[in-house]
């Protein structure tokens, strides 16, 4: 089969490797339909994660159609239709049962990390019964890519986490997918402010249409003296953090109000500084989290009955073997317009 595999920071190729084969009785193969190019895997090939191995086939999202399952695999036959969660779940360590399916001692975020992951036309799917979703007959599965990782991500990360009330003033940091994400979602809570902060003029834009209140790009404006305008100098009430750079977590400490919550989503590849001098006496919350995934069934059903529609996250279309464009294209987001791409087998 075709994958796409990583060698080394900045080391990519399009190659021919060999179909996975079941390793467990819990395993499936998954034929890919549809997969999609998340940050995370920009960030491997930036180097920020030494411990990927080279020749690891990259990604952890998708759909696909079951080639094969193993034998004790139950809730899955060959040719169902399943959305892959970028979280592997064994169901049965102390993680799993706290519903923490993201430290889970057999899985957790392992796909296209520490096993072959999504950007390939075939995957291996460990404890396939606690880490596929089935997908009913009709449904649209450009949306239901989304479920994978961006959409739980930028809920339970962002909007949980964040502790997002009605009435309240959200900065969201970041409007990449996964802070687009954030933004669709935190919309079930009706915060009465949705301050989005960016670099990139189309992605505000893109924001407005998605429900942002306001936008401010950092690269123009001091977004320190626009958020504390806009809030009478209180700051924000939940702060999310969507970018997973030191600046953009600093913005953040800068930003947030009295008692408020500051929720990290993004991926950090170097240290930030906590300004402990300044935020001791704010009574504030910082939570970290790798998503869970616990959300998808529910979100699930939102994308099914359209009260969301993360299908218009994306932005461009390829086929599978033209990885390396979308690779390009994704990684020169602002330049071309990118959201999410999205590539079919």
């Amino acid at each position: 089969m075709k994958a796409l595999v990583y060698y080394a920071p900045g080391k990519k190729s399009w190659e021919e490797k060999p179909k996975p084969e079941l390793k467990e009785t819990t395993d499936a193969i998954v034929k890919i339909l549809k997969t999609t190019i998340c940050g995370t895997d920009l960030h491997i090939m930036k180097g920020d994660m030494p411990e990927v191995a080279a020749g690891r086939i990259l990604g952890h999202e998708g759909v696909g159609v079951i080639e094969e399952v193993g034998s004790s695999v139950s809730n899955f036959k060959k040719g169902d239709h399943v959305i892959i969660s970028c979280v592997t779940s064994c169901g049965k360590c102390d993680y799993c049962k706290k519903g923490m399916y993201s430290h889970c001692e057999k899985g957790g975020w392992i796909l296209g990390y520490m096993i072959d992951g999504t950007q390939a036309e075939y995957v291996r799917i460990p404890y396939a019964d606690n880490s596929l979703y089935p997908i009913p007959a009709g449904s649209d599965e450009e949306a239901l890519v989304m479920l994978s990782d961006i959409l739980p991500t930028g809920f339970e990360c962002g909007v949980l986490n964040g502790q997002v009330k009605p009435g309240d003033t959200i900065a969201i940091v970041g409007a990449g997918p996964v802070g687009m994400a954030a933004l669709l979602t935190a919309q079930f809570y009706t915060p009465a402010e949705i301050i989005v902060i960016d670099q990139d003029d189309n992605r505000l834009e893109v924001a407005k249409t998605f429900g942002a209140t306001h936008t401010i790009n950092s690269a123009k404006e001091n977004a320190i003296e626009k958020v504390m305008a806009l809030t009478n100098g209180k700051g924000v009430d939940t702060a999310i953090e969507a970018v997973g750079v030191p600046p953009t977590f600093e913005l953040c400490e800068e930003i947030i109000s009295a008692g408020g919550h500051i929720a990290n989503i993004g991926v950090h590849g170097k240290s930030v500084t906590l300004h402990m001098e300044k935020l001791w006496d704010r009574n504030i919350s910082i939570t970290t989290r790798l998503v869970d995934t616990v959300t998808t069934p529910m979100l699930f059903k939102t994308v099914q009955s359209k009260k969301i529609e993360p299908k218009k996250l994306i932005t461009h279309r390829f086929k599978l073997d033209q990885m390396i464009e979308a690779y390009d294209t994704f990684e020169h987001a602002a330049k071309e317009k990118a959201l999410k791409v999205l590539l079919e087998n």
